[in-house]
């Protein structure tokens, strides 16, 4: 959700990288952790569960909470990085190929 806002408002709004992963965190924070929590909160029962064959259940619960809570926060942290850096090796890439090939970009050619 967050790269997809990103890459909108760096076209749209001719943002720099760093503003529009800036702006996409701000404004998909709430969408993203409310999805997180509902998950979470719907694997509470089998964490909490009793009676007959609870004690089966209660790892998977409480494997799937830990889980979803662990990977939220690696996700939070890592996607505006990952983005980061993406966009600079695309960068980069561009303005290696224009340098090494400028024949194929329309640029003239020296003889």
């Amino acid at each position: 959700m967050m790269i997809d806002f990103a890459i909108e408002a760096k076209r749209s709004q001719h943002l720099s990288s760093y503003d529009a992963i800036f702006q996409a965190c701000i404004l998909r924070f709430r969408p993203i952790m409310m999805t997180t929590t509902a998950a979470i909160l719907g694997a509470v029962p089998l964490a909490l569960s009793f009676g007959n064959g609870g004690e089966i259940r209660r790892p998977l619960g409480i494997s799937i909470m830990g889980g979803l809570f662990i990977s939220q926060l690696l996700t939070l942290y890592t996607t505006p990085v990952v983005y980061l850096y993406m966009d600079r090796l695309g960068q980069w890439s561009l303005r290696t190929r224009h340098r090494l090939l400028p024949r194929l970009f329309g640029a003239p050619s020296a003889g």
